[in-house]
């Protein structure tokens, strides 16, 4: 029988996922949609509205927050659900987790590969990301939750945008991609999304593709930089004559959009990410060795990684990708005819050693 999909459906508070929801469920798409709903924190789901606007079985958790204490409660709800629709008391096609506006998804996403039963009944589609673009500023510098919730997202949808300049939405859409390059960004309006970008994302399938949006992999001139340090002043000379304005608080976003394109960026993320590529192979065993090691290390840190790699000993693409501990690799199609064996590996995490990450990749090449 073919899998559930599941989509876990996260964002900041007041951000429209409640809104996207609503659109999701009413929206004629002849799909039976299971929701998993934490009826926690300030934007609880009007319940009358959903149960009565469709049929949808809305399962409340008991105690709330879906987060790392309480995961059993999740496995439980989720086996509830496969048993009642294995018995035919329930009818649904795909399940939808709403976390809170705290919640952190890797304990959510973790779920679904830890558990053998769930994971024989479920698929985990994607992760979904809803940013509201007018908070967004302050929610980051304030809230690591926050940064988490982008780290973790395959898709970033951007709500709000219509309250800010349009500097500022550009320099909110570089910041986040220095925190996860490889989650496509939409600004959406009011939850008006087409379904084809909310499921069947395949955010966590092993395939071939790594996207990784191309300016952040041209732009080789932020690596130096990543944030580290840069508040120095000589990664302030694109500001010529407003330094003093705001030399204080450079880590606001909004004043990202002065330096070109952004590349300076002035707020220290605690989530970061940072790409390694090379066209020499890896020599597998060492690599193993490696990959091992780190995650075993900085596994709770490390928030999603994700990799194509050029391995010595096949012919085929070696994909490999993870959450927090859990690490997966696979054989991808055959490097084409012609096309240059680079391997290309993104790290989304929390104040990731980047220097040991790459120094220990590097002494894992042929």
């Amino acid at each position: 029988m073919a899998l559930i999909p599941a989509t876990i459906l996260t964002g900041f508070l007041g951000s429209g996922k409640t809104t996207l929801l609503k659109r999701v469920l009413t929206e004629a798409h002849g799909q039976k949609i299971a929701v998993i709903e934490n009826e926690f924190g300030e934007e609880n789901i009007d319940n009358d509205i959903l149960v009565s606007d469709t049929n949808e079985q809305i399962i409340q958790m008991s105690n709330g927050c879906i987060c790392c204490t309480i995961r059993e409660d999740l496995r439980a709800t989720l086996q509830l659900l496969a048993a009642k629709r294995r018995k035919g008391m329930l009818t649904f096609d795909r399940i939808v987790i709403e976390t809170t506006g705290l919640a952190d998804p890797g304990p959510v996403a973790q779920t679904f590969f830890m558990d053998d039963e769930i994971a024989e009944t479920f698929l985990l589609d994607s992760i979904l990301t809803l940013v509201d673009a007018k908070h967004a500023a302050q929610q980051l510098n304030d809230r690591v939750e926050a940064q988490r919730q982008v780290g973790f997202a395959d898709q970033i949808f951007i709500s709000k945008a219509d309250l800010v300049s349009a500097e500022e939405l550009d320099a909110l859409q570089h910041r986040l991609k220095h925190m996860n390059p490889r989650a496509p960004q939409k600004v959406v309006h009011f939850g008006e999304v087409a379904l084809s970008e909310v499921f069947d994302l395949k955010g966590f399938n092993l395939n071939a593709k790594l996207d990784i949006d191309p300016d952040f992999l041209r732009d080789d001139s932020h690596d130096h930089a990543h944030g580290e340090h840069c508040d120095h002043p000589s990664h302030q000379h694109d500001h010529h004559d407003h330094d003093h304005e705001h030399g204080e608080h450079c880590d606001h976003p909004s004043h990202d959009h002065e330096h070109g394109q952004g590349h300076h960026h002035h707020h220290d993320d605690d989530v970061k990410s940072f790409v390694f590529r090379s066209e020499r192979a890896f020599d597998p065993a060492k690599l193993e060795d490696f990959l091992g090691a780190i995650v075993n290390i900085y596994g709770p840190r490390m928030l999603r990684y994700k990799g194509v790699l050029n391995m010595r000993g096949t012919e085929r693409k070696v994909i490999f990708q993870g959450v927090h501990q859990l690490m997966g690799s696979d054989l991808g199609p055959q490097w084409a005819e012609g096309e240059i064996k680079m391997s290309k590996m993104v790290f989304i995490g929390i104040d990731l050693p980047k220097d040991i990450l790459l120094q220990g990749l590097d002494q894992c090449l042929i």
